[in-house]
């Protein structure tokens, strides 16, 4: 029972399926909220400028009722004429179409916005597969489709029967009207249609929307395995990840290790801790710990300095001070610049030594025996 129910879709999608479902060009929309606004913007625009629009059409009307003698019979005046007013027909129309476009590009931002998708662009056949073209029909989604379809044409068309026989008087009375009563009269039953449309259009909007929102959500539901599978991706396999920090400690100490033949001097305990220094004073304002380690790994160090005569120096509090406050790539702190002087004093007469002494037969400079370590620097001195 408990495997049963991990595989039953009964999990919200969390943002992660989301965001993946607009990648892929899954955004939920309705194509009624979208007539709505769409018409609204056009009633309203109607509204605003009917009065306007009225006059213009009008004017229009009336200069495609007259004729002059020449126009009867001549064909290209008459074309000139027709061009002339379909042009100022459409003129006056532009205000009307540019508010009803930007509505219709304005409304995606009440499902979050615009979204562009190069996945859903992808060709795919199965987008061809009269197969699947028949499951969708016949689907939930699609029953839900076709029910919707005829209740809307059931509302539209009757409220365009309404709105006919509740205005049938005034419509036959256009005919034996003057044009200017019978423009403003047809222009009052063309808005009373709009606003019905409207009405009728939101309706059907305030239902479509919550169901396109619930069946959206419930395509995109996740399992409980699922879910425990995203978050794994997310957070990472614990196992993975364990690997991939002992995989970046290994770069790390091969890194650390390759300073080692560039050090100045190895400070070791003598053999549990060692601490390689550098001190360049043209780029560094104080000596630098380039590697440091412990047990296994500051025997390695200690071979390292062997191998490319590095010296090493038995040190144990400032080795372990060293180890202890001061990490790889950073320099020695101020408190311990008293110490790490002293050994580099020493590194520099011996470097003078090996250039010149040896020829001369001079005697090496003792190495320091004990250097100055301030209190609570060395955590392996007694309190």
């Amino acid at each position: 029972m408990a495997e049963d129910s991990d595989l039953e879709k009964t999990e919200s999608p969390s943002s992660r399926r989301l965001e993946q479902a607009r990648e892929e060009g899954q955004v939920p929309q309705s194509r009624e909220l979208t007539a709505f606004v769409v018409m609204a913007a056009g009633a309203g625009g109607l509204w605003a400028m009917s009065g306007w629009l009225t006059r213009h059409t009008e004017n229009i009307m009336r200069q495609g009722l007259t004729l002059d003698r020449q126009e009867a019979f001549d064909t290209h005046a008459m074309g000139m004429n027709l061009l002339t007013l379909g042009t100022e027909a459409v003129t006056m129309l532009v205000p009307l179409f540019i508010a009803t476009i930007a509505a219709a590009l304005l409304t995606p931002f009440l499902f979050g916005g615009w979204n562009f998708s190069p996945k859903a662009l992808v060709f795919n056949l199965d987008k061809l597969n009269p197969l699947n073209g028949l499951k969708r029909m016949f689907s939930v989604q699609g029953l839900a489709e076709m029910v919707k379809g005829i209740l809307k044409a059931l509302l539209m068309g009757g409220i365009v029967w309404w709105v006919v026989m509740h205005e049938r008087d005034n419509l036959f009375a256009l005919i034996s009207q003057p044009l200017e009563s019978a423009l403003v009269s047809f222009g009052k039953i063309l808005m009373y249609a709009f606003i019905g449309f409207v009405a009728g259009l939101a309706l059907i909007a305030l239902v479509d929307v919550p169901f396109q929102l619930w069946n959206y959500y419930k395509g995109l539901r996740m399992t409980k395995e699922e879910l425990k599978q995203e978050y794994k991706e997310m957070e990472g396999d614990p196992q993975l990840k364990a690997r991939i920090r002992s995989q970046q400690r290994e770069i790390a100490r091969r890194r650390m290790m390759s300073e080692v033949p560039k050090a100045d001097v190895v400070v070791t305990n003598p053999t549990h801790f060692a601490v390689a220094l550098k001190y360049d004073s043209g780029k560094m304002g104080a000596p630098q710990v380039v590697a440091k380690g412990m047990n296994l790994v500051a025997a390695k160090i200690r071979e390292l300095a062997s191998e490319n005569n590095v010296p090493v120096l038995e040190l144990p509090p400032l080795a372990r001070a060293l180890h202890h406050n001061v990490e790889v790539g950073e320099t020695v702190p101020a408190n311990l610049y008293t110490a790490v002087a002293e050994v580099m004093a020493y590194i520099y007469q011996l470097n003078a030594f090996m250039a010149e002494g040896v020829k001369a037969g001079l005697l090496p400079p003792p190495p320091p025996v004990v250097v100055d370590v301030p209190d609570g620097l060395d955590p392996g001195s007694p309190d």
